[in-house]
């Protein structure tokens, strides 16, 4: 075998993985994404002082629906009292799912 075979065999494989991972990584936006969309959504209505989102998007069912989700949480101080808040974002969409403190 010549070594441009094999150099053009390796191109290919490139070329193809950077296609394939280009591909699926439209199918959901990344976890940076939707932390700022839910602090977006939030911020008219409270205060934030800091914020968290799992890296690892996760499978979650909602009234008999199945989604990607990030799970996150973020703080705020009232009064002087700080309050954690927990949500469930869309991992396609960044859609507030589910937001609890």
């Amino acid at each position: 075998m010549k070594t441009s075979d094999i150099l053009v065999g390796v191109g290919v494989g490139i070329v193809a993985g950077y296609a394939l991972s280009e591909c699926t990584a439209k199918d959901q936006i990344s976890p940076e994404k939707a932390l700022k969309k839910v602090k977006e959504n939030v911020k008219d209505h409270i205060s934030i002082n800091g914020s968290w989102i799992h890296m690892t998007p996760e499978n979650y069912k909602k009234d008999q629906l199945e989604y990607r989700v990030y799970r996150g949480g973020l703080s705020s101080t009232k009064e002087g009292r700080t309050s954690q808040m927990d949500f469930i974002v869309d991992a396609k969409t960044g859609t507030i799912l589910e937001l609890s403190s």
